[in-house]
């Protein structure tokens, strides 16, 4: 299993809770990342929105792309995977963005690919924002474009919504044929695009049983589809991991006392503008991306047990939000960690 986070622009996950200590600047980010390599984890991801969806459309957030370029030069081994949503960017300039931050990174840097969902911000900030089936096709020709600028070295292409002649671009990224591109989709539509076009799948948080429907759904598609098999399954998760159980159920108390603020702008079109396999409700939507559903919460040997359920399941990677960031992410590290690599050795001496 593999241990990344959320990159907090946002100044926190939780839409409740007012100032989570974790404030959304560079400096901090840049702590918290800087910290994390030290403390052992694996990858970073840097959401893209341009209005903050957690604490209210008012409140600052950093702009993704700058800030992954910055981090990937004071950073040394982390993953850096960057959102990118196609109706707010030219394909051949991001290909060519991409490429840069891969040189800078020195082949850390890797895509989440998003076919938005929030309209309100699309309107703006002048992003495209279609029909949902649209948004992927959009998405595909998006990818085809990126593909074929980072492999040929004259590239042209004749598409519904994109036309490229004779392109070139150089230097190629450091990556070969192409930085990873992880995409989530919970759409018939929307696992179709993924399957043909991207190299991981990254899902919401859900319980073990509906991770492990979706893992074999997914490869099934990807293998009747000739394709290679995925590179990483991975899941967004939220962690509250505390000494004993009174601690626990006090602190989710706490962050799930829903209210009526403007962090809740953007519900109504999460809900009605994507195509979701479960029902998504204020409690869930109260910490972003789902992250209560896999019920990584309890003591450190509680949740070590449950990621290695999940493992199991076919998760390989865990994206994990803290609140506050820096001091949960310690704790996990030294506290959970350690537990998790520990049981499994232990269950494959017994094997």
């Amino acid at each position: 299993m593999k241990f990344g986070f959320w990159l907090p622009i946002f100044g926190g996950w939780l839409r409740n809770v007012e100032d989570e200590n974790m404030p959304p600047t560079f400096e901090y980010a840049k702590k918290v990342i800087q910290s994390a390599e030290k403390w052992g984890y694996d990858t970073t991801l840097i959401a893209e929105l341009y209005l903050n969806d957690i604490k209210g459309p008012e409140r600052d957030s950093l702009e993704a792309w700058s800030t992954a370029a910055a981090l990937a030069a004071v950073t040394e081994k982390i993953e850096i995977m960057t959102a990118v949503r196609p109706g707010f960017h030219n394909p051949a300039v991001t290909a060519k963005m991409a490429a840069n931050i891969d040189h800078i990174s020195n082949g850390r840097f890797t895509l989440n690919v998003v076919s938005a969902w929030w309209e309100e911000e699309a309107r703006q900030y002048n992003g495209i924002f279609t029909a949902h089936d649209e948004r992927y096709e959009r998405t595909e020709e998006f990818i085809e474009v990126l593909k074929g600028l980072w492999t040929e070295e004259s590239f042209s292409y004749e598409g519904k919504y994109y036309q490229i002649q004779n392109a070139k671009l150089s230097p190629k990224p450091v990556q070969r044929p192409n930085p990873i591109l992880y995409a989530g989709g919970e759409s018939p539509r929307g696992k179709q695009t993924i399957v043909e076009t991207c190299d991981s799948y990254v899902m919401h948080g859900g319980t073990v049983e509906e991770i492990t429907e979706k893992v074999n759904g997914m490869k099934e598609q990807r293998a009747a589809a000739g394709k290679d098999p995925f590179g990483s399954f991975g899941m967004a998760a939220y962690i509250i991991c505390r000494d004993t159980e009174e601690e626990v159920q006090a602190e989710l108390a706490r962050i799930t006392n829903v209210k009526e603020s403007s962090a809740y702008a953007g519900y109504n079109d999460f809900v009605s503008k994507s195509q979701l396999e479960q029902q998504v409700k204020l409690y869930d939507y109260s910490v972003s991306n789902r992250g209560l559903r896999p019920n990584l919460i309890g003591t450190p040997e509680q949740i070590a047990e449950r990621i290695l359920a999940y493992e199991e399941a076919g998760l390989d990677l865990l994206l994990l939000q803290f609140s506050p960031q820096l001091e949960e992410m310690e704790r996990f590290a030294k506290k959970v960690i350690p537990l998790v690599n520990a049981k499994r050795k232990e269950a494959q001496v017994q094997l």
